[in-house]
Formats: C-alpha cells, sequence, structure tokens
C-alpha cells in the first residue's frame, strides 16, 4: 500500500500542484509541472536517481520478466514476441525509476525490429498543447533546444523520455502528446468535473469529448490509496474530505479519458501499433486509460506491462503481482543518492 501511495501521491501533486496539497497530497500517476520541481500526472517528476545513472549509462540494465497468464518468469525476448501482437502496448512505470526508462526503450527497438514497420508513441510525459512543438522537432524544423523551451517537459526528460522520443524520430514515428495541460487538470481538482463546462472553446478541444468517472474498481484502488485524508493532519470534515478525494479523482478520470481518446485518435489515424508509456496506476490491472482505450476500440488487441522497482531480484514475487498486466517486469532498485 505505501508503494502505491508513492505512486498515486506523484500523480495527484502532478494535477494539483504543490501550493494546493501542503500537508498532504493525493494519488495518481501521471505528468509534472514546467518548473523542474513538479511530479507527473500520476507521479510526480522525478529528479536525481535518472541523473545518477545518467552520467554513466548501464550496459546492461538488471531485471526479470514475469509471464502472467503462464504465471512464471520468462524472458525480455519473449515478452517482445507477445507484445508484437497487439494493436496497444502499454507500458506501465514508476516515474522516478530510471531503469525502467531504459528497457521502455529497449522495448520501442525491439518491437520496431519484430514489426519491422512504423510504431506509434504516444506519452503521457507531454501534454496536448504542445503537438505543434513536438511535430516540429520530429520534422527537423525545430532544434531539440527549442523544443524543450516550450514544450515544457519533465525535470528528467533528457535522462529519461528524451531517448524514446529520438528513436521515435530516427524511425520516422508519430509520436503522440497524449496528457491534458496540467492547468485544466488543476481546474478539475479544484471543482470538479464541472469546471469542463466552464472552458472556452479551445481549453474544451485539449480534453476528451467523452468524459466518464464511475464508482467502479478504480475509483475503490484510488480511494483506498489515497486513504483517510482527514487523518493527514489536514484540517476538514469527513465529508469535506470525501468530496476532495472525489475532485482529485475526477481529475484522475479525466487524465484518463484524455490519454484514451488520444491514443484510439492515433491507432485510428495510422493504422499501426501505438506503445503507450504512463505512471502504472494508469494502466494497471486493465483499469484507468486501458479501459477508456478498450471502450472506444472494443476490437484492439491491448497488452499491458507494469514495470516494478524491486530491492532483491532473486527474491521478486511475480505471482503476487499477476493481475497487474501480461507482463511485470521487475528492475533493480536505482541506489537512493546520498547529500
Amino acid at each position: 500500500m505505501r508503494y502505491n501511495f508513492r505512486i498515486l501521491l506523484i500523480a495527484i501533486v502532478a494535477i494539483i500542484g504543490t501550493s494546493a496539497v501542503t500537508a498532504q497530497e493525493p494519488p495518481s500517476q501521471t505528468a509534472p509541472q514546467t518548473a523542474p520541481q513538479t511530479a507527473p500526472s500520476g507521479e510526480s517528476r522525478p529528479t536525481s536517481p535518472a541523473s545518477a545513472l545518467a552520467a554513466v549509462p548501464e550496459r546492461y540494465v538488471p531485471h526479470r520478466a514475469f509471464d502472467t497468464k503462464r504465471n512464471r518468469f520468462s524472458d525480455f525476448e519473449s515478452m517482445l514476441a507477445e507484445l508484437a501482437k497487439a494493436d496497444i502496448v502499454f507500458l506501465g512505470e514508476q516515474h522516478d525509476d530510471p531503469r525502467t526508462h531504459r528497457l521502455q526503450l529497449a522495448v520501442l527497438e525491439g518491437l520496431d525490429r519484430r514489426r519491422e514497420g512504423r510504431l506509434v508513441l504516444s506519452l503521457e510525459m507531454f501534454e496536448r498543447d504542445v503537438q505543434p512543438v513536438l511535430d516540429a522537432y520530429l520534422s527537423g524544423t525545430t532544434a531539440l533546444d527549442d523544443f524543450l523551451a516550450t514544450a515544457r517537459p519533465w525535470p528528467n526528460n533528457r535522462a529519461d523520455y528524451q531517448p524514446m522520443v529520438d528513436y521515435a524520430k530516427s524511425q520516422g514515428w508519430p509520436v503522440v502528446a497524449a496528457n491534458l495541460p496540467r492547468r485544466l487538470a488543476q481546474q478539475v481538482s479544484r471543482r470538479g468535473l464541472a469546471a469542463v463546462d466552464s472552458l472556452d472553446a479551445a481549453d474544451r478541444a485539449l480534453i476528451a469529448a467523452e468524459l466518464s468517472c464511475p464508482r467502479d474498481d478504480y475509483w475503490k484502488r484510488f480511494r483506498e490509496t489515497m486513504g483517510d485524508m482527514s487523518g493527514h493532519g489536514m484540517q476538514m470534515t469527513p465529508e469535506q474530505a470525501e468530496a476532495m478525494v472525489m475532485r482529485f479523482y475526477e481529475a484522475q478520470c479525466v487524465k484518463d479519458e484524455t490519454m484514451a481518446e488520444a491514443i484510439a485518435r492515433a491507432f485510428e489515424t495510422h493504422d499501426v501499433p501505438v506503445v503507450h508509456v504512463n505512471g502504472a496506476f494508469h494502466s494497471d490491472r486493465r483499469l484507468g486509460t486501458v479501459a477508456r482505450v478498450k471502450r472506444r476500440l472494443p476490437k484492439a488487441r491491448i497488452a499491458v506491462v507494469s514495470f516494478a522497482p524491486v530491492a532483491d531480484l532473486d527474491r521478486a514475487d511475480g505471482k503476487s503481482k499477476r493481475k497487474l498486466g501480461d507482463w511485470v517486469v521487475f528492475t533493480l532498485e536505482t541506489p537512493k543518492q546520498t547529500p
């Protein structure tokens, strides 16, 4: 539960910003702010571990891949063979694990080899309104520094996400800025879904046309992960705490719907597989964004990979995490930097 809360907490910081949650921030797994101080929507923006490993890139990334359908550990290449059969591949991550990001790049390279054709890369880490800037960078009409100056990249972008973007660029793949702008997610987290109805046409177009936020299993997971907000030093009644959690959940749903719409649109437009990278809470157990893609593309073959950093790979327990997705890839936790 502590692990899930860390993930969700990052997401909420990303949604509402640090100023709105002084005593405690809620859950998710999404994108960070413009400044290098924020966390992603679904997980706050990570900084130090990625930069630590980036200085001396590892040629080998310690990991173990667990095949949940066969209920046994397998190998990375076998996983790629299965993923290559899918129309949509979700790579659910912990945003602050640089080894996960290196394996995500390896997935792109492996699928490129196996598919022998174009793919689409979709990222939670870039917001819809920067798509023109992203397209300009991919086409070569905008330099990297100009792109980074205007695309509001996460603080760990250069080490963790830019390599994926650049690989897609080298292969001529489209890259989708799938997330809604953080400022709009913040409005929903403060006012609920009603905030969407008050947006002007330009901002409304940056959010999925179809929105659904049922109190389903996803809500239960979110609620359980958030816990009792009134018990975390926040001066509010239980009713106020519940209302706040619901607003956070509605902001989470809006993010899921917006990413799902972007993924479905990319698949229908390009007619090639889409690989989407997001915080694991958005895709674990085929809930969140996955369920919303399935609603839009009921016949699509969807594969879900959940990356899970652990302290000891030899003791990684795949069976206890088999519900997370089709594959669980355990990575060796990045050592914490000492001050």
